[in-house]
């Protein structure tokens, strides 16, 4: 639906224009070209890793003077031609052969360069599954089946991926030490709360503060039954990574490109332009998605109510936040965190008037299914109850997918070639 004045647009069509704008801010045409470093006396090589290392790829080429080559790999459906750079699909969010062959010729690049040459790093969220080259003594299917349990129990992020670290021959620091003594420029799109560059993508480049011991834990902590090797694994003395200070990174300059506060602020002047008072709740917001959605709907109904009275945000206001949050799965159904999210909003606000709410991924895939996110409002419950859809039921089983494809509901945008993790906006107009 096209609509010249934004005020007159539908509520989730005007919500989507603010998910737009946060996706073209991080847009890799625009967000890598400015950070690129000058050409070396020797080679350059560019490897990558991540949703949108692709497109990250194609910025460097159509703005690179001099010798360039090198590999990436992305996502099966986020590729983007290239002439100089070899792009590789491989599967995301559980590995396969194809990631882990690529992962084997990255490493093989990094190794071939001298101190004149320079290796380009585009680091992108969605990396750690896709760079996967496992250990010594662990099998590619011990990865998947670490990865699984993983994505399942609810760990953070940055819980996830120290494990994926200390299991693997590439990340956690590892491709640094094999260029040495290249000279290394890392590109990054961060996708990770607190845009901590050791998270995101597990750092392939960057030096790794966490230990063995912290990778056991989240283990334990979350109760994950890892294969015999695995555990075998975490418990010697080669699973380490290297640390601050290691030689291997007093050549590397990490550049992160774009980040998910740019986006909500991108998403805030937007807003303003369409006459609505921006609020951002944070770019960090991390937990159980049903139980972030609970703490905002509280505070959507207490805003709502202190406009309602004459407080002083001038309505319409809209919150927006970003950050990841995650699902611990116990039932059978389908859904990514931010529908998974949206259902438990949409529960408890239990059709209350003047709040509509739209939550998506950046990176247009919600967990692992083809949607965005999804949208709700008032109407919600009530419409899902005429189908004979019970939201309660649907949001034990995990089914938040199955609730807004019967409504109608879903955001499905298809990748979008950026990541910069979950977008939210909650709309109150009073």
């Amino acid at each position: 639906m096209t609509v010249d004045n934004p005020q007159d647009a539908l509520p989730h069509d005007a919500l989507r224009r603010l998910f737009d704008a946060a996706v073209a801010a991080a847009d890799p045409a625009l967000a890598v070209p400015p950070h690129l470093p000058a050409p070396p006396v020797g080679r350059t090589v560019v490897i990558g890793a991540g949703k949108a290392s692709a497109a990250m790829a194609r910025a460097v080429e159509d703005n690179w003077d001099g010798d360039l080559s090198g590999l990436v790999v992305t996502r099966t459906g986020c590729a983007v031609a290239c002439d100089r750079i070899e792009i590789v699909e491989a599967a995301h969010p559980v590995p396969d052969a194809a990631g882990l062959q690529a992962a084997q010729r990255i490493l093989a690049l990094a190794k071939g360069l001298s101190a004149d040459d320079l290796l380009l790093a585009l680091i992108s969220g969605g990396g750690s599954a896709l760079l996967t080259l496992p250990a010594a003594g662990l099998t590619l299917e011990d990865k998947q089946a670490v990865n699984s349990a993983l994505l399942r129990s609810g760990a953070t992020i940055g819980d996830m991926n120290c494990v994926r670290k200390h299991l693997s021959a590439i990340k956690g620091g590892r491709l640094a030490t094999a260029a040495s003594p290249a000279r290394i420029v890392s590109l990054l799109i961060s996708d990770v709360p607190g845009d901590d560059p050791a998270v995101i993508a597990s750092g392939p480049t960057v030096a790794d503060p966490t230990t063995t011991e912290d990778a056991l834990g989240v283990i334990e902590k979350f109760a994950i039954d890892v294969p015999p090797a695995v555990a075998d694994t975490l418990r010697s003395d080669a699973a380490e990574t290297p640390k601050p200070g290691h030689p291997a990174f007093e050549s590397t300059d990490t550049r992160i490109v774009a980040r998910p506060q740019g986006s909500l602020e991108a998403a805030a002047s937007k807003a303003e332009e369409m006459g609505w008072t921006p609020v951002i709740l944070g770019d960090a917001i991390e937990g159980e998605a049903r139980d972030v959605a609970r703490q905002h709907a509280t505070q959507a109904q207490e805003s709502l109510g202190a406009m309602e009275t004459g407080k002083p945000a001038k309505p319409p206001v809209v919150l927006l936040s970003g950050g990841e949050v995650t699902v611990t799965l116990k039932g059978k159904g389908r859904g990514g965190p931010n529908a998974e999210y949206l259902l438990a909003l949409a529960l408890a606000l239990d059709g209350a008037a003047g709040i509509h709410s739209l939550a998506c991924d950046t990176d247009g895939i919600d967990g692992s299914e083809n949607n965005a996110g999804a949208v709700i409002g008032p109407e919600t419950l009530a419409r899902a109850r005429d189908l004979g859809l019970d939201a309660a039921k649907y949001l034990a089983d995990n089914d938040a997918y199955g609730y807004f494809e019967a409504l109608g509901d879903l955001v499905v945008t298809g990748p979008t070639l950026t990541n910069v993790n979950d977008f939210r906006a909650i709309l109150l107009s009073p």
